[in-house]
């Protein structure tokens, strides 16, 4: 059983699902603004700029997930900071929720954290980064789910690759870039947020 969705921007969308020929695994790719659960031995894939990823898994019961998301951001308004954190932690809910769903006990869980770096090519870069990776670990030590391990905010965009049934992680640096995708991807998502509204927090059960 998976769950997917970009449920952060009210939208539904089939993950990008291939053949992993390194690790000879089925493999989902998840882009900003989406998350992916599953209790199937699959690899979640994402790549991190000033986005932010959280890989929750709950050990004994073998599922996991992975939320990928960027804050929405208006430092001289007060009611968008405001919607920024509903957005953050609306995104963090619907991966919690989905994980209980398929089993997971909230008190087991576990999270592996990556991304918040320093890599748009824009004014306060690092402030979005930071403030993206500050949220992250606020809101997990007030969920109180251990952190497991975490590689956060740096001049590098990262790849990730997360095992959900097991919680194993790999994370590559990409201090070499072939193309641009990843900003103008980043750069795309930002732009959507600006318009995003967010009616209130969804509550945890379990």
């Amino acid at each position: 059983m998976d769950q997917s969705s970009q449920e952060p921007l009210g939208e539904s969308l089939g993950p990008q699902i291939y053949h992993d020929s390194y690790f000879d695994v089925e493999a989902v790719k998840v882009l900003p603004g989406e998350y992916y659960v599953t209790a199937q031995d699959k690899l979640i894939v994402t790549v991190l700029g000033t986005c932010v990823a959280a890989c929750i898994y709950d050990p004994q019961r073998g599922v996991g997930g992975m939320s990928h998301f960027m804050l929405p951001f208006d430092y001289e308004a007060s009611h968008l900071i405001d919607t920024s954190i509903r957005y953050g932690s609306h995104a963090l809910e619907v991966l919690v929720n989905q994980l209980l769903k398929m089993g997971a006990e909230k008190n087991r869980l576990e999270a592996k954290v990556f991304g918040g770096g320093d890599v748009l090519a824009a004014p306060d870069s690092h402030v979005i980064g930071e403030r993206n990776a500050r949220f992250l670990l606020d809101y997990l030590s007030a969920e109180k789910i251990t952190i497991s391990s975490q590689s956060l905010l740096g001049r590098y965009p990262q790849k990730v690759y997360f095992f959900p049934t097991s919680g194993r992680v790999l994370v590559k640096k990409l201090k070499r870039l072939n193309n641009s995708t990843i900003f103008d991807r980043e750069a795309r998502y930002c732009e959507q947020l600006l318009n995003v509204e967010v009616s209130g927090n969804i509550e945890l059960f379990g």
